[in-house]
């Protein structure tokens, strides 16, 4: 495996028509490459010299990313489960919604005042996984981190933080966790009713694994190949 990190675009034709166009790359939440194994999953993890992953080598994983404005305008309760999409007031997240499709959506907030079995549910947060769907994380106040594997099988971490809202596409393996602070609280979007069921690593055999290996992993080797 490598350290480089080789700035590439994701594939046009997986991009969904949308409205409102994704943040710029310099308005993408700070990522580098972590080690393999780590002794606090909280702490920032970065490789000595730090190895910073730029927003095209996140595109070409698939990942999409906005940045939402003036967060301090509207209020989201601290739990709600589920939450209505049609009670969304922000002008670019009822676009979102409506561009892509999001018609359930449910608020939680991960702290150990307001998540019962706090410490074993973050450890189950971090196991590495995928899932049979896109993820949808709006960032409506605190930090944490997404890990997620790049095409070397390299650990990527990016930094979320308020005003952050990021998708993740079916089948990447990924993780996550809050970072020192130990509040996040973020609204969950899904197409359709959720299905939340994370298949833990190995699930090369997994139809998602293996639909997101030939949207990314194989199409990106075609085009190194050429």
């Amino acid at each position: 495996m490598t350290a480089e990190v080789v700035a590439s675009a994701s594939p046009e034709s997986k991009k969904p028509k949308m409205t409102i166009e994704q943040a710029p790359d310099e308005e993408w939440p700070e990522a580098w490459l972590m080690p393999d194994s780590v002794d606090d999953p909280c702490a920032e993890n970065r490789l000595e010299p730090n190895v910073y992953v730029a927003a095209s080598e996140m595109k070409k994983l698939g990942i999409f990313y906005w940045k939402m404005d003036d967060m301090d305008k509207h209020e989201y309760p601290t739990k709600a489960v589920p939450w209505d999409t049609q009670d969304a007031v922000d002008p670019k997240l009822k676009q979102l919604r409506d561009d892509r499709g999001y018609s359930y959506a449910d608020i939680i907030t991960i702290h150990p005042d307001h998540l019962p079995e706090f410490e074993s549910k973050i450890k189950s947060f971090f196991e590495e996984h995928i899932h049979d769907a896109e993820e949808i994380r709006f960032i409506l106040n605190g930090s944490g981190y997404f890990d997620v594997r790049n095409l070397d099988d390299q650990w990527i971490r990016i930094h979320v933080k308020k005003g952050d809202l990021m998708t993740l596409p079916e089948g990447i393996y990924h993780r996550f966790t809050c970072d020192t602070d130990r509040m996040i609280h973020a609204m969950r979007l899904f197409q359709g009713q959720p299905i939340w069921t994370p298949f833990n690593r190995p699930q090369e055999d997994h139809p998602s694994r293996k639909k997101y290996m030939e949207e990314y992993v194989t199409i990106t080797e075609k085009k190194v190949e050429q």
